[in-house]
């Protein structure tokens, strides 16, 4: 990984490389590698080891990927948290991880108490890199002779010729990423270099990218998708990366309209809603149904849909990759009928995060591509081409646990390197990977986040008139399914309100501890009781 951003750094050095759509940030490649070089000389003076723990939390901007390569470069551990959670999960993963710096946006300071996290030693701004706690004198000395020493310590000024990342380093841990910050035995996912750059030699190879290449980074930074193939491959490549700091539908229509991106990484739900609003309503037209497969008129269609849906996309597309959920058979299949260049993969934190992959020019309808260079597959099944069975991976991108958490490792990371993915599926002749369920019950929010219905589920179910509940997804929302405690309705407290009335309010409640895209939208009463396994498990597939 840090072979091709040296290079990119050296090579590119006046080159634009990250901006925050819509506002006045703007760095080359030669003004991150010094502010890269400046966080370093910080850290040296602070005292910070090698190997510590330094903590992110804020939404993405060009500074968060600042701080990010600068505690990789230095040789510290980068903590990945997400910005969406309250303050007490983001204290309580800070706590879990051992950090010792905390870097944070405006936002997530507010809701954070420095008091609650005892062995950090400083919190750092993300904005603008000012210290806004201290443990210890050495940091703000640290911070207010950076200025002065920095000087010393380049009197010519930082140049190309002194970035030297090191790259030899690829079985030492580089990243504990938290997906879930409120279960009470949080799964930090320990992630080498050789992970990272698995992935990134991955993209490097199969998705070349070069410096006057764009790319609109939307997906939060905090995850792996985003991560690795909206900014760190980018960097490798030296492509100019755009930050979206507050994602809306017309920001970032706007962002591809203006930055143009050669490719573009999204979630199901993105897509199935553009072709919702854009495409169908004119597909569906009984002419046009008419039209569509007659040979030489039906192509022409099919191209004027296509350039309409390129455009919208900025018009230098290459590439879409969808990741998180399998397509809507319908969105996919007109999409494959006018060759727009989509394709669906597959992935997961623990494998930092690529599995399969297929350009979309191969790419076959109802797959997720093909298993990944350095990676091994197996169906654990009798028959893997008709057999469904879990899908297990093993290889350089792989995990090596979570981190203070064997029990959970021993679960799904077995001592030969096999790692269990939770997911089933089969595998055709050509290596293609057919997901067919899943056995985690994880549900993909609106921009890549993952929501685990268990954590939601607990809150409502410790609602003293709640038997028990279900966490759905239906159209992009949560529904919370509950069954109500027919004997505790019949105590003091709650025979003068309804159910309904209970729920409503106790949802105002319980949404006040969720992050937003993890809010309960709307309820359902159900009167019986779910179906349940031997186990006492319910069987969630017959919920929806």
């Amino acid at each position: 990984m840090f072979t091709y951003i040296n290079k990119s750094f050296k090579t590119g050095w006046n080159n634009p490389g990250f901006s925050d759509f819509g506002e006045d940030v703007n760095y080359t490649y030669g003004e991150i590698a010094t502010q890269i070089a400046r966080l370093n000389l910080f850290f040296e003076l602070a005292g910070v080891q090698k190997a510590e723990k330094i903590a992110f939390c804020g939404g993405n901007s060009s500074n968060w990927g600042i701080s990010f390569l600068s505690v990789l470069a230095y040789g510290a551990v980068a903590v990945s948290i997400l910005p969406d959670f309250i303050g007490t999960d983001v204290e309580k993963l800070v706590n879990h991880s051992d950090s010792q710096i905390l870097l944070v946006s405006p936002a997530v300071a507010a809701k954070i108490n420095f008091a609650n996290m005892p062995n950090l030693k400083a919190i750092i701004s993300i904005k603008d890199f000012s210290i806004l706690h201290a443990q210890t004198q050495e940091y703000e000395n640290a911070y207010s002779n950076l200025d002065k020493l920095f000087a010393q310590r380049y009197p010519n000024g930082y140049t190309a010729a002194d970035v030297h990342y090191q790259d030899d380093n690829l079985d030492d841990l580089a990243l504990i990423n938290y997906t879930s910050g409120t279960t009470s035995s949080p799964k930090g996912v320990m992630l080498t270099y050789r992970s990272l750059s698995s992935n990134c030699q991955f993209g490097i190879e199969w998705i070349p990218n070069k410096p006057s290449d764009n790319v609109v980074s939307m997906l939060p930074l905090a995850h792996m998708f985003g991560m690795m193939f909206e900014f760190i491959y980018q960097v490798a490549g030296g492509t100019h990366v755009y930050f979206i700091t507050r994602l809306t539908t017309p920001v970032l229509m706007k962002a591809f309209h203006d930055c143009q991106p050669y490719l573009i990484l999204t979630v199901p739900l993105v897509l199935e809603k553009i072709y919702q609003k854009k495409i169908k309503p004119m597909v569906s037209k009984p002419a046009i149904r008419i039209l569509w497969h007659v040979p030489v008129l039906g192509n022409i269609i099919k191209r004027k849909v296509r350039e309409g849906l390129m455009t919208a996309f900025g018009g230098k597309l290459q590439s879409l990759i969808i990741g998180g959920a399998a397509l809507n058979s319908e969105v996919e299949k007109c999409l494959k009928d006018i060759q727009f260049p989509f394709l669906v993969g597959y992935g997961m934190t623990e494998c930092g995060p690529l599995i399969s992959y297929s350009p979309w020019q191969s790419f076959v309808a109802h797959s997720c591509g093909r298993i990944v260079d350095r990676m091994e597959l197996k169906i654990d099944s009798k028959d893997p081409l008709h057999e469904v069975g879990e899908i297990m991976v093993k290889g350089e991108a792989n995990m090596i646990g979570y981190y203070k958490n064997e029990e959970a490792t021993k679960q799904v990371l077995e001592a030969d390197g096999w790692l269990h993915t939770g997911d089933l599926g089969l595998v055709d002749e050509m290596g293609n990977i057919f997901i067919k369920g899943r056995n985690k019950n994880m549900i993909l929010g609106p921009s890549g986040q993952n929501i685990y219905p268990e954590e939601i589920e607990d809150k409502v179910n410790a609602l003293d008139f709640v038997l028990e509940s279900l966490i759905v997804e239906r159209d992009g929302k949560l529904v919370a399914l509950v069954v109500p405690d027919a004997e505790a309705m019949k105590a003091p407290e709650f025979t003068d309100k309804s159910f309904d009335h209970l729920m409503t309010e106790a949802l105002l409640v319980i949404n006040k501890e969720l992050p937003n895209y993890s809010q309960i939208k709307s309820f359902e009463v159900r009167e019986e009781e779910f179906e349940k396994t031997p186990k006492r498990s319910i069987r969630r597939f017959l919920y929806k």
